[in-house]
């Protein structure tokens, strides 16, 4: 009996934990992330239309994303995450076939669609079944791996994205990144989601409120349940701000990581090889997620202060080597998102998981079109370099203000770690 219950659980954790990291792997093999920058301004496009771009993109995300969190509780989030990779994919289509602004920005409104659709809907799959396993204690490290598995095929795309433009040119490039999303779909149908005879996804977590069942919940319910718990329980909307403050700035400076690489005065082929050392820093960066788990308060802001530094220090030096910096400040920020994340989920108790992770993207992508703004204005003025210097500051700042806390609300009391154990964390 004993054997019994313990490895059903530990096989339900290998084939989620196995088609997450897969799908991970999958959605960030895209040939065109190092490149469609260099292809829009080999378009003829300026930085100031590259970034209204990026506006059209996370604004797109932005109008869609709450509303698709509830869509995932109401319904089946497995489905989501299937469609999602393919909607992206008739964005990249469009871009290679009829390269011109007004082909990017419909491309950026599908792709601002698909990241809407699975944004929420993930996470909320993968700490509901945990929970349901009694592994949620394991959520921030399976995640970290996940964003790691993410990285790894952003890091093979860097490598292969050179060699293919080369040989096939951008149409080469995009259809080695529509294949990439055809078969993240077909991973997404592995997913393991378990449902009530109603055909609604049960995502109820073990040793929740059973008065407070979300497989009963329609769209409007659902939609409801989560706002009101993020506008009402001031842990879960602290912890949703902390997310939107940390993961905003170095998620909008992922965009332009390709300029700046090319204003140290490599080649265009060279600069997918330059990227490689961010992927890198950002692969460390999700593996240290179990240490990072026992970062106190200020320990947690000494992260952001000096990923800070390191990135207007290597931007600021318009060398390759500077990328050394880069890299590092970017892995300091992937394992601080990965925490934030795993605060959020530990606090969202209601039955609308997916819909306050949903708020948490949506509060993000506000931000990040701010960064996309004022990032096309300085860069315009002074160059990229000095773009990605401002940009820094705010998490500069932000350090400074929770270390000066301590036992500030947005950090937690002085000496705990940033993420509380939750459930059983196993082994």
């Amino acid at each position: 009996m004993t054997v019994t219950s313990t490895r059903v659980p530990d096989r339900a954790v290998r084939r989620l934990t196995a088609t997450l990291y897969g799908y991970a792997f999958l959605t960030d093999l895209v040939l065109l992330y190092p490149l469609y920058a260099l292809l829009f301004t080999d378009t003829g496009l300026s930085v100031g239309q590259i970034s209204s771009l990026f506006v059209v993109w996370s604004a797109s995300a932005i109008l869609l994303e709450v509303p698709s969190g509830a869509l995932a509780d109401a319904h089946s989030r497995r489905l989501l995450l299937c469609l999602a990779p393919l909607v992206t994919a008739g964005g990249y289509a469009l871009w290679v076939v009829l390269p011109s602004y007004p082909a990017f920005a419909l491309g950026f409104l599908l792709w601002g669609a698909g990241a809407a659709l699975s944004s929420g809907a993930l996470e909320a799959l993968v700490y509901t079944e945990l929970d349901r396993c009694g592994a949620a204690g394991r959520y921030a490290r399976i995640t970290g791996r996940a964003k790691t598995a993410g990285v790894l095929g952003a890091l093979a795309a860097s490598l292969l994205a050179g060699p293919v433009l080369i040989v096939g040119g951008y149409l080469a490039v995009g259809a080695a990144s529509i294949l990439a999303c055809l078969l993240a779909a077909a991973v997404a149908t592995r997913f393991p989601e378990h449902r009530d005879r109603s055909g609604r996804p049960d995502a109820q977590p073990a040793g929740a409120d059973a008065a407070e069942p979300d497989a009963e919940l329609g769209w409007t319910a659902s939609l409801r349940a989560g706002l009101a718990e993020a506008r009402a329980v001031p842990t879960v909307r602290r912890a949703l701000l902390l997310v939107a403050a940390v993961a905003a700035g170095w998620g909008a400076l992922d965009e332009y990581t390709p300029l700046l690489a090319r204003d140290t005065g490599v080649g265009v082929a060279t600069v997918p090889l330059l990227l490689l050392l961010i992927w890198i820093g950002m692969t460390v960066g999700g593996l240290l997620a179990p240490a990072g788990e026992r970062l106190g308060a200020r320990g947690y802001a000494a992260l952001l202060g000096i990923a800070a530094l390191a990135l207007a220090g290597g931007a600021l030096t318009a060398h390759p080597a500077g990328f050394v910096l880069v890299a590092a400040a970017f892995g300091a920020f992937q394992l601080a998102t990965v925490l934030a994340d795993a605060r959020l989920q530990a606090r969202i108790a209601g039955p609308s998981r997916a819909t306050v992770t949903s708020l948490a993207g949506m509060a993000t992508d506000v931000t990040i079109i701010a960064v996309y703004v004022g990032y096309g204005l300085v860069a315009t003025a002074a160059g990229n370099a000095v773009a990605f210097a401002v940009a820094a500051s705010p998490y500069l700042a932000l350090a400074l203000l929770m270390g000066a806390a301590g036992r500030g609300r947005h950090t937690g009391r002085r000496g705990q770690p940033m993420i509380e154990p939750v459930g059983r964390s196993g082994p």
